[in-house]
């Protein structure tokens, strides 16, 4: 008996016994006026109880029925499909229909994902899917729910099987691996980055050889001709080692959403990946996080390990809800940054207003290094009206608005202009492509 008292939290009625039992009852309710359907119902009853007895027998049999694990990495990518599989191995010689109820981390808030299969006797059977992760940080799996029926289908029974562990979600690599693979095999133009061609001469000297059929006659060495008797031209490589920072404003601008992630994971992810192409391109990457304090700061390198040292720290960072102060990075950088640099500003501003309250600053910093503002675009704002042939007066309002804002974003950009700062308004989403393709046009450009 006590061991049936201990069972009992594990078992659950299935529709199917309740719909049995509904039907149960207006027989019995029938049984009244027509007496034989009142001794009709009580056999059935009987026949139900006893069914319900071989359907327990089925089910607690065995004691450990089923065995299963849950399949993941041990490190997730924010704001990418990450795959995970649930593997349910059948002990017993009976067939099940299974329900399975994982419980997700509370990050997701999702609570009624069910999965349903077939279970042959001896047999395993898997699903599989994927989890989206919108924000950085230790996501705490629980443990999953198994629910048997047999082929009675009256009565479920849960078997719970532990599968506890934390899983921590960083800055989306497999965007970062993605982009290094189609760079490595010179396919980045598939993915939309421009190819750009080179203009100019922007390289440092290499060595003085002879000149072979094709070389440019501007390159020829004249000095060094006359001495040998002979054409010699100066080779040239290109330039290398050029710093590129990537400037993180972590602000409560920042904290604005999209599709689920925040602006500052958009500008966390498009650094990874930025930081990447420059170190493969042979530049050094540095990051700068700042708020009203400044957060991390990495000086710019190439050196092996580098972009392990940027991963874990725009792991970290955190949005604050105080306004950024643009003075404080301006006067951090100017005593760590002395070399001429690409700093690659991300940061938001709704207003002319707001960011009159700051320009001076970035103009300062724009004396000294190369700097390019990368300002968000609200793309929700371009959706057009659901019911564009009748609008209604609140519709029309709401339009103005929308209106204003975009006309103010365009604004700033050309404020920017009017100091010779380079800006780029982007779609949260296409900010990894258009920050790449501005760098990339800097480059051919020799514009650092």
């Amino acid at each position: 008996m006590k061991d049936l008292l201990n069972k009992l939290p594990d078992i659950f009625l299935t529709r199917r016994l309740l719909g049995t039992l509904l039907a149960l009852v207006v027989i019995f309710v029938l049984g009244f006026p027509y007496p034989i359907l009142f001794s009709l119902g009580k056999v059935l009853f009987l026949v139900l109880l006893a069914m319900i007895g071989a359907d327990l027998l089925f089910l607690y049999g065995n004691k450990a029925p089923i065995t299963g694990k849950r399949v993941c990495e041990d490190k997730f990518s924010n704001g990418d499909p990450n795959p995970v599989q649930i593997v349910i191995q059948n002990h017993t010689k009976t067939n099940f229909d299974v329900e399975i109820l994982d419980e997700f981390p509370d990050q997701f808030q999702v609570r009624n994902f069910v999965f349903n299969l077939k279970l042959n006797a001896k047999a395993f059977n898997d699903v599989q899917f994927e989890l989206r992760p919108t924000e950085r940080g230790v996501y705490k799996f629980h443990n999953i729910n198994v629910f048997l029926m047999s082929i009675l289908g009256l009565v479920k029974r849960r078997v719970i099987i532990q599968a506890e562990r934390e899983v921590a979600v960083y800055p989306s690599f497999i965007q970062l691996k993605k982009y290094a693979f189609y760079a490595l095999n010179d396919r980045l133009t598939e993915l939309g980055v421009k190819k750009i061609r080179r203009l100019g001469l922007n390289n440092e000297f290499e060595q003085i050889r002879e000149y072979v059929r094709g070389d440019d006659i501007r390159v020829v060495n004249w000095k060094a001709t006359a001495r040998r008797n002979q054409l010699m031209v100066n080779q040239f490589q290109e330039e290398r080692s050029q710093q590129v920072y990537c400037l993180i404003d972590k602000g409560r601008l920042m904290h604005m959403p999209f599709d689920g992630l925040t602006l500052i994971d958009y500008a966390i992810n498009a650094s990874l990946v930025m930081s990447n192409i420059a170190i493969a391109k042979d530049d050094k990457a540095g990051l700068i996080t700042f708020s009203n304090k400044i957060g991390s700061l990495l000086k710019a390198s190439k050196k092996t390990g580098q972009m392990n040292v940027i991963l874990e720290s725009l792991y970290k960072q955190k949005v604050r809800l105080q306004e950024s102060d643009f003075g404080r990075l301006y006067r951090n950088i100017k005593h760590t940054v002395k070399q001429r640099s690409l700093m690659l500003l991300f940061t938001n501003f709704e207003s002319v207003v707001s960011l009159n309250r700051h320009i001076e600053y970035i103009r300062a910093i724009a004396r000294d290094h190369l700097v390019v503002v990368v300002i968000f675009q609200n793309s929700e704002l371009e959706k057009e009206p659901e019911n564009k042939g009748t609008l209604s007066t609140e519709d029309i309002y709401v339009e103005t608005i929308k209106q204003k804002f975009m006309y103010e974003k365009k604004l700033i950009i050309k404020e920017f202009q009017k100091y010779g700062i380079q800006a780029i308004l982007t779609k949260p989403e296409n900010l990894t492509i258009n920050a790449i393709n501005k760098y990339i046009e800097l480059k051919a450009r020799g514009a650092i």
